[in-house]
């Protein structure tokens, strides 16, 4: 009795011990299948740039971000387009010397490639009732640019100071960029036009 009892604790070890082995064996073999990790999802593949990694919105995203994080920027109506890492800063800014001051801090901003600056200086002080024709002049060229079919899926930008319309974004020839120019200058209330657009490259 004593020894049938020996027999069987030695045969549950036994098969115990396979068991652990068997499923250590398989889970060695799981691994060994398994892919190897890959670069971490902030470290670019081998072939590729920062500016092909990072997408283009956002880009634009972090520099409106860093624009309106800035007491000496946040105030003004700065419009961010960008393109493969490039972007452009387009509107009306108080003076040369904060524009400038834009740029710089656009180009600090990671996954930006570069800066095109398409800002102008304000011209005088604008009335109330200047601000509203200037919206509803926006309004209106944007609704005018979205009508004609060539031009509606580009992301043309429209910034409105005294009737001085200013156009930014990039379209993809100078055929194009003349059409806009056309068709903004058309609408009613538009006094002139500031063409800040630039063509893909």
């Amino acid at each position: 009795m004593k020894i049938q009892r020996m027999a069987l604790v030695q045969g549950l070890a036994l098969a115990c011990a396979v068991s652990v082995l068997i499923t250590g064996c398989g889970n060695r073999q799981e691994e060994a299948r398994a892919p190897a990790p890959t670069a971490s999802a902030g470290t670019p593949a081998a072939g590729t740039t920062v500016g092909t990694e990072i997408d283009d919105s956002v880009v634009t995203a972090r520099v409106k971000s860093a624009l309106l994080a800035d007491p000496e920027v946040k105030s003004f109506e700065i419009k961010v387009e960008t393109r493969k890492g490039q972007v452009q800063l387009s509107g009306f800014v108080d003076t040369p010397a904060r524009i400038d001051y834009a740029v710089a801090l656009a180009r600090k901003v990671e996954g930006v490639m570069g800066v095109e600056n398409g800002m102008s200086p304000k011209d005088g002080k604008a009335t109330v009732g200047n601000t509203v024709d200037d919206g509803i002049v926006t309004a209106k060229v944007k609704s005018a640019l979205l009508s004609y079919p060539e031009i509606k899926s580009f992301d043309i930008a429209v910034v409105t100071r005294k009737g001085e319309v200013q156009l930014s974004g990039f379209v993809d020839n100078q055929a194009q960029i003349n059409r806009a120019i056309d068709i903004a200058r058309g609408v009613e209330g538009v006094q002139s036009i500031n063409n800040e657009m630039s063509i893909k490259k």
